[in-house]
């Protein structure tokens, strides 16, 4: 039985590892990450599965501008070992990650993936909706979520990364007693 925890310093040299096993070393050539290049992820919405002291996934948040003035976060990397893919740990990551981002106060969040794939958590084109992502992406990869009714509603531009440490965040994404109270989660049912 697996569980869910916030990523800590030393399971980097863990993350690598299962990262390269998913993506490979070319993955730091792609412009998901050249934007995270000078920012720091979320700790708050960075977590690990393990089993049994294994590293089984991983999956990181990163804080972002749109056009300059509409804050946002950026999903991935996610990595699940390959052999334990297919088992919904990533399904069930993504889905409470992005619930934990939701009551943090995110309110749109945006990744490069296969739309088949994340659509079923609510994805849709960023592209058709006027977000722009700088550099090369697959038009139809470029995908947006809404955390909150309404808040793609006028905001476009140019997706750029944020660091938190020159940039105003909102309190909610700086919540201390949220994540305190968030700090794990359970495994799923089996289903």
């Amino acid at each position: 039985m697996y569980q869910i925890i916030h990523e800590r310093p030393e399971d980097a040299a863990l993350i690598e590892p299962l990262l390269d096993k998913c993506f490979g070393p070319e993955r730091f050539e792609k412009t998901a990450y050249k934007i995270r290049e000078n920012i720091n992820q979320l700790p708050e919405l960075s977590f690990i599965v393990r089993d049994n002291g294994n590293l089984l996934a991983t999956i990181r948040y990163w804080p972002l501008l749109i056009g300059g003035n509409a804050a946002a976060i950026l999903l991935g990397p996610i990595a699940v070992e390959p052999d334990r893919q297919g088992q919904k740990i990533g399904v069930t990551l993504i889905r409470k990650s992005l619930a934990l981002a939701q009551v943090l106060g995110h309110e749109i969040v945006v990744l490069v993936g296969d739309p088949e794939y994340y659509e079923q958590f609510g994805f849709q084109n960023a592209s058709a909706l006027g977000l722009e992502f700088p550099g090369p992406v697959a038009e139809r990869r470029f995908l947006v979520k809404e955390l909150a009714d309404g808040a793609i509603n006028g905001v476009s531009g140019m997706v750029e990364g944020l660091n938190p440490a020159s940039e105003p965040m909102s309190e909610a994404m700086k919540s201390k007693e949220v994540v305190a109270g968030l700090s794990t989660f359970s495994p799923p049912a089996e289903a």
